[in-house]
């Protein structure tokens, strides 16, 4: 396989500890060769690691642009409301896109990035990083194989944890729908894609609730204040407590994701003026922080879908029920059950990666996609995480978020691609 050269745009969380390292731990296989980001500390701290020169270190991701194609692929990982454009530039370009999800806030830019990707012949491939994982790939298989019979109902619960949900959907990014996108379509995008694969079936009809319960003014502790570092009355006591959860010895887990200086007075300080020091009573946020879906199939089969953010810690857990047997699994365990009803049987099937995020899913879905972009032109092939696959769980979202706002009331997805596309013409 040949070598790869990439324009990264976004150095933050995921460009900095997914595509980054990607690039360092294999580097006869991706190059990346430009780099955008507004933050001039994390740009420059990047650029350095990968000897980006100095002309190819752009402060906007417009600026990306100003000369041409540079390279062989574009990474996106700038904020939702900043993939659309980009992307669709990229792509007129003649570079292969690698998006992080969702594709856009918007459906109408979803299926135009969708189009685009087949007018351009260009690999536009979404980051759904979990049907690369071991666990996923082996439920997968086991459906492909026939061990389920026909798969009559999916329950998938998508437990976020406390702590990723006060840091990234109270304090952090992804807190106001306005600003990024629903939680619905910002986080579970990746839980309704797993749906959709492991099912196989066009999804015919979304009915979904959900609300903002608990991390509202209203809920504020008495004593409490704006910031949990202006002498908070209660922060000693509190679960949610930025003190607590960004001053963990030695490595600050969570701190690295708000600040480049993990000094104690750095993150002090990130804690006094920046967002990630607010109570979480007293944010900005309008995102839910719990919401059910249920979904009806074509061949008539079902699925429903759990998100939480009350929850102690970040996990998946799935039950799929078929004709012929059953599949239970724990994706932070790393392992699944599958019952065989015909022979009474059981098997455990281990399938746990250890230091790759997401199961092992993340850099087995960087690989996967290189090398699509070496055999794309003898070979051409969009990818297990296309565009055209993505937009299926995207209009999922989009049909989950309008039913709650409507009280739970049906969705037909037909029905609302049909007029995302009236609205385009």
């Amino acid at each position: 396989m040949k070598k790869v050269t990439a324009v990264l745009l976004g150095a933050g969380s995921r460009g900095r500890y997914i595509y980054g390292p990607y690039a360092e731990k294999f580097p006869n296989e991706l190059k990346i060769v430009a780099v955008a980001e507004p933050d001039e500390e994390r740009r420059n701290r990047f650029a350095d690691i990968h000897r980006i020169v100095p002309e190819r270190r752009y402060d906007s991701w417009e600026k990306a642009f100003d000369h041409g194609r540079m390279a062989d692929v574009m990474i996106i990982c700038t904020l939702d409301r900043m993939h659309y454009l980009p992307a669709m530039k990229a792509m007129e370009l003649g570079y292969h896109v690698m998006l992080e999800k969702p594709m856009s806030p918007s459906l109408e830019e979803c299926i135009a990035l969708e189009q685009a990707s087949h007018r351009f012949r260009r690999l536009l491939v979404v980051t759904h990083v979990l049907r690369y994982s071991p666990f996923w790939s082996g439920i997968k298989k086991c459906i492909e194989d026939g061990e389920l019979g026909t798969v009559g109902t999916i329950q998938l619960v998508e437990n976020v944890g406390y702590p990723h949900m006060t840091h990234s959907y109270v304090r952090g990014n992804w807190r106001n729908s306005e600003e990024t996108s629903p939680m619905i379509l910002a986080k579970s995008c990746h839980d309704l894609d797993i749906i959709s694969w492991l099912m196989d079936q066009p999804c015919a009809s979304v009915s979904s609730y959900g609300s903002l319960l608990h991390f509202r003014a209203e809920n504020a502790p008495e004593g409490s204040t704006d910031r949990c570092i202006d002498g908070c009355a209660v922060e000693k006591d509190c679960a949610f407590s930025a003190m607590k959860m960004y001053m963990q010895p030695p490595h600050h887990p969570w701190a690295r994701y708000m600040t480049n200086d993990l000094s104690q007075e750095g993150i002090l300080t990130a804690l006094r003026e920046g967002p990630f020091g607010r109570c979480v009573y007293r944010c900005d946020n309008n995102v839910v922080d719990h919401q059910v879906v249920n979904l009806a199939f074509k061949n008539g089969a079902n699925a429903s879908f759990v998100m939480s953010g009350l929850t102690q810690s970040g996990t998946r857990r799935v039950q799929i029920m078929g004709t012929h047997g059953e599949i239970i699994g724990d994706m932070d365990k790393g392992a699944f059950t599958l019952y065989r009803y015909a022979r009474g049987e059981q098997v455990e099937i281990r399938c746990n990666v250890e230091g790759d995020g997401h199961g092992g899913g993340d850099e087995r879905m960087v690989g996967s996609f290189l090398r699509d972009v070496c055999r794309f032109d003898s070979n051409p092939s969009h990818g297990l995480t296309s565009a055209t696959a993505s937009l299926q769980s995207h209009l999922m979202a989009f049909a989950s978020e309008h039913s709650r706002l409507q009280e739970g009331m049906a969705v037909k997805l037909a029905d609302m691609y049909r007029e995302a596309v009236s609205k385009k013409y």
